[in-house]
């Protein structure tokens, strides 16, 4: 699993490379990509997003820092998304 990676495209044509471990913490995307599904996306290992290219990289941040407190009690999070989010995409989000 250490070289297994996806590809996020976005509605404009961006493309982001993520390790699968972080795009499957999304359970939208996890189903997706699940070989055992009929989706074409698992086969790919590409998905494309409806959404412009700073939303995708807003999204793959936010699975990023999910996945890495996935294990962590929530009380013991110090550190905060929320203000990682630019005003000017919020509405997209």
């Amino acid at each position: 699993m250490g070289d297994d990676f996806v590809v996020l495209e976005s509605d404009d044509g961006y493309c982001f490379s993520v390790p699968r471990h972080i795009a499957t913490s999304s359970s939208t995307l996890k189903a997706m990509l699940d070989e055992e599904g009929a989706f074409q996306e698992a086969s790919q290992n590409r998905v494309k997003l409806g959404y412009r290219g700073i939303i995708v990289l807003k999204l793959i941040e936010y699975l990023a820092f999910k996945a890495q407190y996935a294990d962590t009690p929530q009380s013991e999070i110090r550190d905060d998304f929320f203000p990682r989010i630019d005003p000017y995409i919020a509405l997209e989000l």
